[in-house]
């Protein structure tokens, strides 16, 4: 990739400034800084997501069949979730707004506690469809929140954002429910959302693994959960929009979440990496009678159950935790021209106890004329790689930025390598710095 010899030139007198200036920067060296360990998220019994499926199951079949807004099962469904919350301490509203001349129920319930300027929420449709009982879509997205906020209640957590948690009404009807909350809430209590995490269809009996990618900070979170577990994930697309995230979304929360699929078909790709049926509907009972208890993947409602405590846990319910022993290392080290070889800086760590965690960061100053030329990883002790930059960002110069990377299955101590390759021809630069804290 070429730029233009007047860009060229400017480019080249800023690697000269930034040289001079980093010229004069200690070699490598080590900040250690004290640790303390984050409260672990909880495995959420399976057993008792499959109780709560078994009561709107059991609703259903006593209303008729379904759990649609306006019918008695819905309203049914509410009253349960409602009182499981308000045994285990929340503070629990019910909202109540009228579609197609009947009554909708939003149920809102908060957590004792937390900054009230930030609130991270959780939140799933309870409504079916009238044509059948609706287990996966969505009693499992509700379920696993409502297990979610019990477990809160258990560990009698005490959460540095305020935790709130919905259920919302007609979302088969046009996300009525959540829009009406959405907009009944004055613009000052908007602002003080810091996320709305979405789970809506977790349990399909051909589920594949797919996280919204609306915000990155959400989006790496869930990342990094399946990951420590082994299990690849997609972006979502087959819902974006479709779903009560788009409400908060649009009036520009941040939004993220799982989902296990509809009514689209799984690829053998898919199927190879996922297990289950390539050329079959991930969720073939979508909006049909048969979305029963039957339907439902224990391994998929099981996997995106613990990943939603992993992330109320991680995002929003954790004591702030002091960072970690830091290790840095400022020398220089010129990244030669493609076809140039890869070039490493690395920086030996010592001292700490055990393996990586989870949310090992690393932080890269990397002074370049073309970003979009660099692949950059991350290299632990035992050879392993993990991917930070793979050329992206364009025209764009230098590399400056924070990677959470998983490296929970490395022990920390040993040499840790950035490694930095130029992949096309024309551009220069160095690593002038980079960090890795534990």
């Amino acid at each position: 990739m070429s730029l233009s010899v007047s860009r060229r030139l400017a480019a080249a007198t800023a690697l000269a400034l930034a040289g001079l200036f980093a010229a004069t920067a200690p070699a490598a060296q080590a900040s250690p800084a004290a640790a303390a360990a984050a409260p672990t998220p909880p495995d959420i019994p399976l057993a008792n997501v499959k109780a709560h499926l078994s009561q709107f199951q059991t609703i259903a079949n006593n209303n008729g069949g379904n759990r649609a807004h306006g019918r008695a099962g819905y309203k049914a469904s509410i009253d349960y979730v409602k009182g499981k919350l308000d045994a285990a301490g929340f503070t629990t509203t019910v909202q109540t707004f009228t579609y197609n001349g009947t009554t909708g129920y939003n149920l809102i319930a908060d957590w004792p506690g937390g900054d009230p300027a930030s609130v991270l929420m959780a939140g799933a449709h309870l409504d079916s469809v009238s044509s059948g009982p609706g287990i996966n879509d969505n009693g499992s997205g509700s379920a696993a929140v409502l297990e979610a906020a019990l477990a809160v209640s258990r560990a009698q957590l005490q959460p540095t954002k305020h935790l709130r948690f919905g259920w919302w009404g007609a979302e088969e009807l046009g996300l009525v429910g959540s829009k009406y909350y959405v907009n009944n809430l004055p613009s000052a209590e908007r602002a003080k959302l810091s996320g709305y995490l979405n789970f809506d269809m977790i349990g399909s009996s051909n589920a594949g693994y797919f996280v919204y990618d609306d915000d990155p900070a959400i989006e790496q979170t869930f990342k990094n959960y399946f990951s420590g577990i082994g299990i690849p994930t997609e972006i979502e697309t087959e819902g974006d929009g479709r779903s009560d995230h788009a409400s908060f979304k649009n009036v520009g929360i941040p939004v993220g979440g799982l989902f296990t699929g509809a009514s689209r078909t799984k690829t053998s790709a898919q199927a190879q990496k996922w297990g289950g049926t390539a050329g079959q509907a991930f969720d073939r009972c979508y909006h049909s009678s048969c979305d029963t208890t039957s339907a439902i993947n224990d391994t998929a409602l099981d996997r995106n159950s613990d990943a939603i405590a992993y992330a109320i846990w991680h995002l929003g319910a954790s004591t702030p935790v002091p960072p970690g022993p830091s290790f840095e290392n400022t020398a220089d080290v010129s990244i030669p021209d493609y076809p140039g070889s890869a070039v490493s800086s690395p920086i030996t760590v010592s001292g700490v106890a055990g393996n990586a965690p989870a949310t090992t960061k690393v932080d890269v100053n990397i002074v370049h004329t073309y970003r979009g030329d660099l692949v950059v990883d991350l290299v632990a002790p035992d050879g392993s790689v993990y991917n930070l930059h793979n050329r992206s960002g364009g025209s764009a110069d230098n590399i400056v930025g924070s990677y959470t990377v998983n490296a929970s299955s490395e022990t920390a101590n040993g040499v840790w390598n950035l490694r930095v390759r130029d992949a096309a021809a024309q551009d220069v630069g160095y690593v002038n710095s980079w960090k890795i804290t534990f």
